[in-house]
């Protein structure tokens, strides 16, 4: 049986998660617009500087605070190389935190996709409040990982 579109970017995105270099939790991250992929992101430290996997976690409140996580790098790729993400899909390992809902609804991304919630659930309910298409995607609902 073939796999669905939101499946198949959705298991594009753990493969994105693999890259990541904080090892408290490996996320990723795939923008996707008419069915193309524009960007996609991983859980890491800006660019050029030291990574979680190689000098420790900066703790902060129960979270490490030195990665930029899987959503923002996605998004900062597509600006980098200007993709508009107006009205895409953003396929993510787990549900985006309560700062990373606020720029997926600013950007004017439409749906998210995910595969697991996150322990807080603030981010997918701001989601929601804004009109943002959410679903969390099983086996029993369309996802074969």
């Amino acid at each position: 049986m073939r796999k669905s579109w939101d499946a198949y970017f959705l298991d594009i995105a753990h493969l994105v998660a693999t890259r990541s270099t904080c090892d408290r939790l490996h996320v990723g991250a795939l923008i996707v617009k008419d069915k193309n992929i524009i960007a996609t992101g991983y859980n890491g430290s800006p660019s050029g500087m030291p990574h979680c996997d190689e000098v420790g976690h900066e703790m902060e409140g129960g979270s490490c605070v030195r990665t930029i996580h899987a959503e923002q790098n996605a998004l900062l790729q597509a600006a980098k190389h200007g993709h508009s993400v107006e009205g895409s899909n953003l396929y993510i390992t787990h549900s985006p935190c309560y700062t990373c809902a606020k720029l997926i609804v600013t950007s004017g991304i439409q749906r998210v996709y995910v595969s697991e919630l996150f322990r807080s659930t603030k981010g997918v309910d701001l989601l929601k409040e804004a009109g943002v298409y959410f679903e969390v995607l099983t086996q029993s609902n369309g996802l074969e990982i």
